[in-house]
């Protein structure tokens, strides 16, 4: 049986396709993890690839230093560029660089941008490019007119955006007057759904395929972690102990009674609820080593829930009411 990990599924409205598991890249030359060095970066990239996992999801400031990881993965890369979409970010608000002449979202800073990204990453062009956080210092039409030259210049293919409101998702579709963003990637998984009020309905809306980042949410997701604590070399346990201390472990552990009446393991069912879902385009979940790459794929075709396990799922971790309701 061909495994499902090599089917690709389409990004909103475009003619891109990207597989259905991504590899986020945001460890790469992250300090104190096994792929902040070349070495720990290729032997992950060599097991996604391996798997099928071709999707490749950066930016230019991850990394222990400023555009680190955008160079690891040009070096690991190299020789293979034709194997993969690449995807990278400019522009973030509290973590790019300013430029001289130029606001982040600016004409400016999207040309210098571009043309380092492409100088690291050793390419000549990126599959994907997005706007990190929204600019607003610049209209979005000035955007979008220097991302539209790097289009008709061959240096991307295609522009999208990330952590957009819906109501920025409106406002950067009717300003379009030629090139459109594709994708809108944001926070989203079974414990943080908030995005179902209005980016998701926008994202449908408006033709955009949603690329959630935090999946697993910092690995929470992945049945690894119970209330009497969880890996010790993990980041959760290491530098964001909170977010286990505080998690919801009434509901993780019905979710673990869920996947176990199934026989599936929780990494599957969450992405399984995922991939249900026709506006995610690809479910871009970090790794730090080969295992953790090639469990993400075998997970993601692993079990496919009917309506009634979905049902039974939205309310085992359901959409917490909004608190601007009143």
């Amino acid at each position: 049986m061909t495994s499902p990990v090599l089917l690709l599924r389409g990004v909103g409205r475009s003619g891109l396709r990207v597989s259905a598991v991504g590899l986020g890249c945001n460890n790469f030359g992250r300090a104190g993890t096994a792929t902040e060095t070349i070495e720990g970066t290729r032997a992950v990239l060599d097991a996604a690839i391996g798997a099928g996992v071709t999707f490749l999801d950066t930016a230019d400031m991850y990394g222990r230093e400023f555009g680190l990881s955008e160079s690891l993965l040009g070096e690991a890369l190299e020789g293979r560029r034709d194997q993969v979409v690449l995807a990278t970010k400019f522009g973030h608000s509290d973590f790019a660089p300013a430029i001289s002449g130029g606001a982040k979202g600016s004409r400016t800073h999207v040309r210098r941008a571009v043309e380092a990204s492409l100088r690291r990453l050793r390419t000549d062009w990126i599959d994907l490019y997005q706007l990190h956080t929204p600019d607003p210092s610049t209209p979005i039409d000035e955007t979008l007119d220097a991302l539209s030259d790097l289009v008709r210049e061959g240096k991307v293919r295609y522009v999208g955006h990330s952590n957009f409101a819906g109501w920025q998702i409106a406002e950067a579709d009717h300003a379009a007057r030629g090139v459109r963003f594709v994708s809108t990637q944001n926070q989203y998984s079974l414990l943080a759904r908030a995005a179902e009020r209005e980016v998701i309905p926008a994202a449908e809306r408006y033709g955009l395929g949603l690329l959630p980042f935090f999946p697993l949410h910092n690995g929470l997701l992945t049945g690894k972690f119970t209330r009497d604590g969880g890996p010790e070399d993990s980041r959760i346990m290491r530098q964001r102990r909170h977010l286990w201390s505080e998690a919801p472990w009434d509901a993780l552990e019905r979710y673990q009674a869920f996947c176990d009446a199934r026989g599936i393991s929780m990494l599957e069912a969450t992405f399984a609820w995922f991939l249900s879902k026709p506006v995610v385009s690809s479910v871009i979940a970090g790794a730090t080593s080969p295992e953790q790459v090639r469990a993400n794929a075998a997970a993601a075709t692993a079990w496919t829930p009917s309506g009634e396990d979905l049902v039974e799922l939205d309310g085992i971790l359901p959409l917490p009411a909004d608190p601007a309701a009143g």
